[in-house]
């Protein structure tokens, strides 16, 4: 009886597994898939004026390359918001509550199994209730009262902590990065809002959730246990870190900008104070409240036609321009390119797409590991707590980290009416360096964390992983767990403690 016990456990956990890694391995892939089409959307929806609904765009005098352009924002949100109704009004015919799934073999099993009060609890009168019944008798408070105990008796386990930690610093990366990555390309290579959305969302975040795929393709052909599924893990998460140092040196410099980076031509003297004006303009009474960079004949950027001190409005005859002839001091919009910043740009995207892809290799292990480490009928509990770990760690303060690390390398702040606006310079190299060093800083966090859930698992794999894999773990070193996989379910002491409290 004991062996046909176990075996008809060992099938039923092999199903379970089987279903959880893979509900595991869409939910992260539409998490990804999702910033895809967000970005192509809000690439299409940057093309289109804000206020394109009340005026007549034929009229306007600007361009989507003008860095005056504002896009219709909040078209995504209005598309968005109109699917997510629609599609919400299908889940009203879903019936109030799933009917039981009666299973013999499952009723005769779990009638064999010790009691646990989270479980199979007792009424007042002392009959046990049947396992496939609802507790109609437990009040919603009581309900409530086993949460905090659950989510401290799964917290209590380094391993299924150390991995949803790691999880989060993963998707930190992806918040805070993917977040600010649009304007980065925007400031480092002199691309618009929409080019840059569109390609990011073309290009880098479906190399992700092919990485999704291939991370899970791998587990499965390759039958790694959890052992080897988190050395999967702290290899592509090596390899992904390399990707992001690269990113160091593939940039383009802030360039020479008149009155921010260097003065003006000869009316200021080498050494003294930046400052955008100057006596070539001071009777033009230029204004900081918006950036419409100009590029000089002399190769410097200039931060308006105004600054440049061009008095025409075809921008001629710019009197700032004093390293050139008269006749040649011309502007044309936009800033002076940088020398070898179309060869940058080309190696980035390639490398970013090689980052993302082998970056999100690691989820699907990361998740498996985590639901082999809680016991059956905890494991939708715990997808629970790593989902919002996820949004609470690794969705909120990354951003914010992120934003304000950014704002530190601003050169120059518009400003309206006496206050500051939004920046309108960057230093691009500190820009650059202080950006990726805190993803890096991040991915070597998650190393360290999954080095952790390593040598845990690698000094006393039986204590953490729960005996379940069921045929997915094929090396020697593990024979003996495949051996007990006959016997019915055992369990921890710390769990066994828990179940008493």
């Amino acid at each position: 009886m004991a062996v046909s016990q176990g075996s008809v456990s060992s099938f039923d956990c092999v199903g379970l597994f089987a279903s959880m890694e893979s509900v595991a391995r869409i939910l992260f892939t539409m998490l990804v898939f999702g910033p895809a089409c967000g970005f192509i959307l809000g690439s299409f929806c940057t093309k289109i004026y804000v206020d394109a609904v009340f005026i007549d765009t034929s009229n306007l005098d600007i361009t989507p390359d003008d860095p005056r352009w504002i896009g219709a924002w909040w078209g995504g949100f209005l598309l968005c918001g109109a699917l997510l109704f629609f599609s919400s009004l299908l889940m009203f015919g879903f019936p109030q509550s799933l009917p039981p799934h009666s299973d013999p073999a499952l009723e005769s099993e779990q009638a064999m199994l010790p009691e646990r009060e989270y479980e199979r609890p007792k009424p007042s009168n002392g009959v046990l209730r049947h396992p496939l019944e609802p507790d109609s008798s437990a009040s919603c408070f009581q309900q409530l009262r086993v949460i905090p105990k659950v989510t401290k008796h799964l917290l209590s386990n380094p391993v299924f902590t150390c991995i949803i930690l790691a999880a989060c610093m993963e998707i930190a990366v992806v918040a805070g990065f993917a977040a600010f990555l649009g304007k980065y390309l925007e400031q480092q290579f002199n691309l618009t809002t929409s080019s840059a959305n569109q390609l990011l969302g073309m290009t880098a975040i479906p190399c992700a959730c092919l990485g999704i795929f291939l991370g899970g393709l791998l587990v499965k052909k390759l039958s790694l246990s959890a052992l080897g599924a988190i050395r999967m893990a702290m290899l592509v998460n090596l390899v992904s870190t390399a990707c992001y140092v690269s990113f160091l040196f593939l940039g383009c410099d802030t360039g020479p900008v008149a009155g921010v980076t260097v003065p003006y031509g000869n009316n200021s003297a080498p050494g003294s104070a930046l400052d955008p004006y100057s006596p070539c303009n001071k009777n033009c009474e230029c204004q900081t409240d918006s950036f419409t960079p100009v590029c000089g004949a002399d190769g410097i950027t200039y931060l308006s036609a105004c600054f440049a001190g061009c008095n025409s409005t075809n921008l001629t005859g710019c009197v700032c321009l004093t390293t050139v002839p008269a006749e040649n001091a011309t502007v044309v919009p936009g800033k002076c390119p940088s020398p070898g910043c179309q060869e940058a740009f080309l190696t980035f995207l390639c490398v970013m797409c090689v980052c993302s892809m082998i970056g999100a290799m690691a989820q699907t292990p990361s998740v498996i590991i985590l639901i082999r480490t809680v016991s059956p009928e905890l494991k939708s509990y715990a997808l629970g707590v790593l989902f919002l770990l996820l949004r609470l760690l690794g969705f909120i303060p990354p951003p914010l980290i992120f934003g304000a690390g950014i704002d530190s390398t601003c050169l120059f702040w518009s400003t309206f009416c006496g206050e500051q606006g939004a920046c309108a310079l960057y230093d691009n190299v500190v820009y650059r360096y202080l950006y990726v060093s805190i993803a890096i800083a991040l991915k070597s966090f998650a190393f360290i964390l999954y080095t952790t859930t390593w040598q845990c698992l690698r000094k006393n794999y039986k204590r953490y992983i729960k005996t379940h894999e069921g045929g997915l773990s094929t090396s020697t070193e593990y024979q003996d767990i495949e051996t007990e996989k006959t016997c019915p379910e055992s369990h921890s002491p710390s769990e066994d403690s828990f179940v008493r409290s």
